[in-house]
This record gives C-alpha cells, sequence and structure tokens, in this order.
C-alpha cells in the first residue's frame, strides 16, 4: 500500500507588482541628455519608447516568478506638454499611455488646463472641431483614425459637481487577481486645483481635502471585502537631497502630512505633483510605517512596488512589501509601436513646429532671474502681452502688464538666432489667453504685496511686468515689502485714486498663483491666445534684442 504524498503547502501571500508614473507631461520624446528635464543624476532617462520597453521588461520578469502586474499613475499625464503632444490636444500622449498599459490613473491639476469638458473627452474619446490646425492645434489630424480615449480609468474621489455632488470621474476601481486577491486605487486630485488653474477650467466643480475624501472611502471598500487600498495622489513632497532618488532624506511638503492623517486602513502612497523622486516610509496615525512613492517627472522614473497580501487577512503585509525606484535608461530597444505613433504625430506637427517666427541677437533668452527676481525673458513676455491688440477694447489700450514666472517653462532657444514656433512654443504650452482689465492705484499696491505675502509668503512670487517700475525691500516685513513711492506707470507715480488698464492671462486675472487683487479688477476683457501674442511680437520686432532688467529693484 502506497502512502499518500503529503498535501502541498500553501503559499502563505500573494505577490502582485505595482508598476507606478507621475507627471508625465506629455513628454513623449526623450529631453535632451543635457537638461534636467532628459537625465536622471547624470544618466539619460525618459522618452516613450524606452518607457514602454522598461514596462514590459518588469511585467515578464514579474510574470516568469508567478507573480500578475498592474500599472497605474499618480496625475498630470497631460497638460504643459510639448508641442508634439499640445498640438493635438494631448490626443497622442493618451495613445500613448494606451500602449504602455497604464490601467488606472488619479487626476491632476494639468489635466484641467483646458477644461473638464476637455478632460472627459480624454476618457471616452471623440474629436473637437478646432479649425483643422488653424489655430496651431489640430484634434483628430488622422482622418482614418478618430481619437477613442483612455483605455485606463481616469480616477477622481475628491472632485464634485456643485449641483448633484457626484464625482466627475469614478473615485476608485478595484482590480481583481488570480486566487481572489483584489486591490482598491482611490484616485486623489490635488485640492488646490481651483487657484492653479484658469476658473473656466473648473467651474461647478467642488475639491475636497484629499484626507477626509478618501478616509470615508475606506468603511466602503471594506464592506465589499476589500481590505488592500492603495492611494493614487496627486500631491508630493521635498525630500532635501534630490539626486537621493531611491530614498527619502529630510522629506517634507504637503505629502507628509497627508500621509500622517489617511487611514491605517490604506496599504501604500503613489503621489506626485511636486516631480520629485523619492521612496519613503512614513507611520500611519496608528505609528505603522506606510510606503510613500514618487517618479520624478517626464518618464525618467518608474517605481516598481512588491505588494505582498496576506492571502488569509487579504490585507497587505507592510513588512513584506518592497519599492524600487528605477531610472528610465535608454540602453534598451524602443518599443516599436511607440516608434511608429511619435513619427506619425512628427511628420504631422512639423509644418507648425518649424515656422520661423523670427530671430533673436543672442543664442537663447532666459528664464534665470536676477536679484531682484527679473529675468530678460520675463520681460520680453510682457512686452509682448503688453503690445498685444487683442486685448484693446473700447478705445482703452493697457498700460501694464503682468505674468507669473511659473509660466515660463523654458528658456527661449534659437537654431542661429532664428527662433521656430515650436521654439517659443516650449516658453509658454499652457494655451492661456491674455485678459484685460481696470485696477486702481490701490488695488495695483496690493497685488505688488501679493507677491511676498499670503501663500506666496514662504517663497516669494515675483511676477515679469512691462509698463510699470517699483522697489522692493526683502527685509521688510510681508505687506510693506514695496518701498513707498517707488511705484511707476508709463513714468509716472502711481495714483492710489486712479484706474489704470492692464493685462495680464487668465490664470492670475482668475486669482491663480496667490494673487486674489486680480479678482477685484473690473471691466474684464478677453483677449486672444497668450502664445500668439508671444509669436507676433517676436515677428514685429525681428530681430529682437534682449532688454535690460532694471524694471525691478531692491533697496
Amino acid at each position: 500500500m502506497t502512502q499518500a504524498a503529503p498535501a502541498k503547502a500553501q503559499p502563505t501571500h500573494t505577490q502582485i507588482q505595482l508598476l507606478a508614473l507621475n507627471d508625465f507631461h506629455g513628454n513623449l520624446a526623450p529631453n535632451p541628455a543635457t537638461s534636467s528635464s532628459g537625465n536622471v543624476n547624470g544618466t539619460p532617462a525618459g522618452g516613450a519608447e524606452y518607457l514602454a520597453t522598461h514596462l514590459d521588461n518588469l511585467r515578464a520578469a514579474a510574470k516568469a516568478q508567478g507573480q500578475e502586474t498592474v500599472t497605474v499613475a499618480a496625475g498630470d499625464l497631460i497638460g504643459a506638454s510639448p508641442l508634439l503632444s499640445a498640438a493635438f490636444h494631448d490626443e497622442p500622449t493618451i495613445e500613448a499611455l494606451n500602449v504602455m498599459g497604464l490601467e488606472a490613473a488619479s487626476v491632476g491639476n494639468h489635466e484641467f488646463d483646458e477644461g473638464w469638458h476637455e478632460l472627459l473627452r480624454m476618457q471616452t474619446g471623440g474629436c473637437l472641431n478646432d479649425g483643422d490646425g488653424q489655430n496651431n492645434q489640430n484634434s483628430c489630424p488622422d482622418k482614418k483614425a478618430k481619437f477613442k480615449g483612455a483605455d485606463f480609468d481616469y480616477l477622481s474621489a475628491n472632485v464634485f459637481f456643485e449641483n448633484t455632488r457626484k464625482t466627475l470621474l469614478d473615485p476608485y476601481t478595484v482590480k481583481k487577481f488570480k486566487g481572489g486577491q483584489k486591490i482598491a486605487f482611490i484616485g486623489m486630485t490635488l485640492e488646490n486645483t481651483p487657484n492653479i488653474v484658469t476658473k473656466a477650467g473648473v467651474e461647478g466643480l467642488t475639491f475636497t481635502d484629499e484626507v477626509e475624501t478618501a478616509n470615508a472611502l475606506v468603511p466602503k471598500l471594506r464592506k465589499q471585502g476589500i481590505e488592500s487600498i492603495v492611494v493614487l495622489l496627486h500631491e508630493g513632497g521635498f525630500p532635501t537631497d534630490p539626486r537621493a532618488f531611491n530614498s527619502c532624506p529630510g522629506i517634507s511638503g504637503p505629502v507628509t502630512d497627508i500621509a500622517k492623517k489617511l487611514d491605517p486602513a490604506i496599504d501604500a502612497v503613489i503621489s506626485g505633483h511636486t516631480h520629485s523622486a523619492y521612496n519613503c516610509s512614513i507611520n500611519d496615525p496608528a505609528g505603522k510605517p506606510r510606503l510613500v512613492t514618487s517618479a520624478s517627472s517626464f518618464g525618467k522614473v518608474v517605481t516598481q512596488v512588491r505588494l505582498s497580501i496576506d492571502n488569509k487577512t487579504k490585507d497587505v503585509d507592510r513588512l513584506n512589501t518592497l519599492a524600487n525606484n528605477l531610472i528610465v535608461t535608454q540602453d534598451v530597444p524602443k518599443n516599436r509601436d511607440l516608434t511608429k505613433l511619435i513619427t506619425k504625430y512628427q511628420e504631422l506637427v512639423a509644418p507648425i513646429e518649424n515656422k520661423v517666427i523670427g530671430h533673436i541677437t543672442t543664442p537663447s533668452i532666459v528664464k534665470t532671474p536676477d536679484d531682484s527676481q527679473e529675468s530678460p525673458l520675463g520681460n520680453l513676455i510682457a512686452d509682448a502681452q503688453l503690445a498685444d491688440p487683442s486685448t484693446v477694447t473700447g478705445g482703452k489700450t493697457p498700460v501694464a502688464a503682468f505674468m507669473n514666472p511659473g509660466g515660463i517653462r523654458a528658456d527661449l532657444a534659437s537654431t542661429g538666432g532664428a527662433v521656430t514656433y515650436g521654439q517659443a512654443f516650449a516658453v509658454q504650452p499652457f494655451n492661456n489667453f491674455l485678459v484685460s482689465m481696470d485696477m486702481t492705484g490701490t488695488q495695483i499696491k496690493a497685488l505688488l504685496e501679493q507677491q511676498f505675502s499670503g501663500v506666496n509668503q514662504a517663497s516669494n512670487k515675483v511676477l515679469q511686468v512691462a509698463g510699470i517700475t517699483y522697489t522692493y525691500n526683502p527685509a521688510a516685513a510681508p505687506g510693506a515689502k514695496v518701498v513707498a513711492g517707488s511705484i511707476k506707470i508709463a513714468g509716472q507715480p502711481l495714483v492710489d485714486g486712479t484706474t489704470y488698464r492692464i493685462v495680464t492671462n487668465n490664470f492670475l486675472a482668475d486669482g491663480g498663483d496667490g494673487f486674489p487683487a486680480f479678482t477685484t479688477a473690473q471691466n474684464k476683457f478677453v483677449g486672444g491666445l497668450d502664445i500668439d501674442a508671444f509669436a507676433n511680437y517676436l515677428s514685429a520686432h525681428d530681430p529682437y534684442t534682449p532688454v535690460p532688467t532694471n524694471r525691478i529693484s531692491i533697496s
């Protein structure tokens, strides 16, 4: 009589590989390795063709070990994109992410750059009737291939319609794996989004607190028998050493406060927004360590997480859960499908991108500020906005212009002095509209002080200006930094009770970047696009020579 073989021991845990991205911003083609956008600690990194190959290789390695993989992202996949994607309303990026096998992503603030209706189109597909490229944008340029939208789930648990209190998009998704394991992914949008995007883009929406919203979903998920929960959070932190991309030295910022308050039932936090790379363990409210990660930006890094799930409790075993931030190196074969996609759009964008719009007398014009935080490129942009005729209404022409420094995304490059539309677009990629308005001298004083107070007190956010000069004292108290009597418009002292016509972009006009003074202005009039004003100014002042940075001074 043969003895029965002993029963094979059942595994106690299931290993699930989680691959995560954030802040891709439509960077389909690799950025120059000499720029911070194109390398990690000196290693050339990024490019959708290479990213796709790395993801495929990681999935194959996990499969060989009997592990399943889920691929997720933490927001800002589109918006503030290079022209290759932006010229087509970021449709190419959504198509590329579909090829990469992305399954779920939280909505970032930049997903609202063209408004929430456009965000819904990114999810569900369809084409815009935008004039077939007449305004340097062209939805569905390939008439044989309509845009079908994202194969992945865009998630946003904390963005609601004001009138119905229903979420704009699904708050979470549940991924099911072999053996009955389930993981819930909650999508969380930056609560501060209304302050940093165009007001019209979020009209009718309410953004709620990330912690309160996520914690309220925990009991609902547990009622469904789900114990493994991951938050995809579009908010981040700042390590003290940005080069330590796979650790977490001295991290600070909003993500640390959020992580310390999220319900202990939440097992990991995949974050973004700050374009930092970190791999952290931050204690939850119960004092137990919890994984918090971020994968830099522009597809330069991918986070690999091995979630170890206890087969009995169905919950993540944090002590056996590991994370690793991996550089997306360019020493692997390119993904052929993405090479084909990128080549297609490079051909379609060429007529827009390569058009020479003017010349400059220096190799480039830089956005690097001087001691007063004024830059040569900031002056050029402000001058272009002040000169733009599209904002003139009722015979009233603006006499001063204001530009937010965060909206200047790159130096103005040239090719032997020649500037193309593509090079100009890299400087101002947001397609903001210019807005003229009436402001009193008192309101302008308040505006200038808001550069150094309120939400801008810690970092100072000095606006780039045209038509106005002034002096400020960095050592003075917030609210009293601008030197009395130093403000002049068109060379004349500012008068409190006088009304001045000024121009800015619609983002600032709505009070963005911590400048509520703009919301108190009267008689607002919306003109043309900021990029058009910039391009037209370069054409009208050909060749252009940078002017001195002598509009703002410090005492």
